[in-house]
């Protein structure tokens, strides 16, 4: 990885799989504006990096475990688009009917805007 966005984006990647939040928000804009769109739907959308960091603590209660793998990456001018492969162990009952110690896998995408060297916006599509 000899691009400082890889490294950006992985260690991001290696701070979710982690749960840890600091980490995961190192390379963050304070103003970072998160949005995750499943479905075609915008089901959240977070301004600020308080604001994210409240939401992943938060976040954390649902899984045993998770996993983000990238299997693709692509460079536009300020932004980034990375292919993942997504595992999660459920630590709890959810609404749509899976149950705790059930396993997670989906295919996703995210995309990273950047401004010098800093994630501004990061939309996940599931």
């Amino acid at each position: 990885m000899n691009n400082p966005r890889e490294n950006i984006i992985q260690n991001y990647i290696d701070g979710y799989n982690k749960f840890d939040t600091e980490k995961m928000t190192r390379d963050f804009s304070e103003e970072i504006v998160f949005q995750n769109i499943q479905n075609g739907e915008v089901n959240m959308t977070l301004e600020g990096k308080n604001a994210f960091k409240q939401q992943a603590e938060q976040a954390r209660a649902y899984f045993v475990s998770r996993q983000q793998s990238i299997t693709a990456m692509k460079h536009r001018e300020n932004e980034t688009e990375i292919e993942v492969d997504y595992s999660a162990v459920l630590a709890a009952d959810f609404p749509n009917g899976m149950r705790k110690g059930e396993k997670l896998e989906l295919k996703g995408k995210s995309i990273f805007k950047f401004l010098d060297d800093k994630i501004v916006v990061l939309t996940d599509i599931s």
